[in-house]
């Protein structure tokens, strides 16, 4: 918020003892009607919440793109599946077989299983690393024009603040559902974009449900990268 504060400096000579009463009298008015002036400009009171991350998946463009990710991921999703299978396979096959097998045998065995495991790890790493890589890469992109959308609704609404409560560390303990712009929000910047709202499927999440559109629910990664804020300069003047 910015506060500006007037003053008044006046530079004059000084002929008579009249000229500078009516010099301090005026100075003195004018200061007067200053004050009075900035006391009646209305400054922004109402504050509101908003979840910038379920926002950020719940927008038209948000639910198409990490819609089109997910499925990207979803053939390496099954070739990992179908790995961890075999190997759960081949652990069950070690354990019928036990006390049937010679030593040297075993240890073939077990090694073949140790092996798989371990190359099935690396496979899951790197899966789970480049889906969160590209995840965050959509999220920051959507986040940092979800931004100014919310800079603009700020504005236009005379608010004073808008807190972040999509962290679990959020300050926010209780809100009145009046003061959650995220809707509103999103729905503005559906309106800017342009994208038209995704076919869902019976029984899909709706727009605004967080836990519905949440990408990685379902395949590898989450949302980590910390969403692009900037600060919200409220306008200094109610909204026609």
């Amino acid at each position: 918020m910015m506060r500006k504060i007037f003053s008044t400096m006046g530079l004059a000579f000084i002929f008579s003892a009249v000229s500078f009463t009516q010099t301090s009298t005026a100075a003195t008015a004018a200061d007067t009607n200053n004050s009075t002036a900035a006391t009646n400009v209305a400054m922004p009171t109402k504050i509101g919440i908003i979840n910038i991350q379920g926002a950020i998946v719940s927008t038209n463009e948000g639910q198409r793109d990490f819609e089109t990710l997910q499925k990207k991921f979803e053939p390496k999703q099954v070739e990992l599946k179908n790995a961890n299978d075999e190997i759960e396979s081949l652990k069950k096959q070690l354990a019928t077989a036990e006390g049937k097998l010679s030593d040297d045998e075993r240890s073939k065995r077990v090694q073949a299983i140790e092996s798989k495991q371990k190359n099935l790890q690396r496979n899951l790493d790197d899966a789970q690393g480049e889906f969160q890589q590209q995840q965050n890469e959509v999220a920051q992109r959507i986040g940092t024009k979800l931004m100014e959308v919310l800079d603009k609704y700020a504005k236009s609404n005379n608010l004073a603040m808008v807190i972040d409560v999509s962290s679990q560390a959020s300050p926010v303990l209780w809100a009145n559902q009046a003061v959650d712009i995220t809707k509103p929000v999103i729905d503005a910047y559906n309106a800017q974009s342009g994208v038209a709202a995704p076919a869902r499927p019976a029984g899909a999440g709706a727009v605004g449900n967080p836990a519905a559109t949440r990408p990685g629910a379902t395949g590898p990664g989450a949302i980590s990268a910390p969403i692009p804020k900037r600060p919200v300069t409220p306008a200094t003047t109610t909204p026609k």
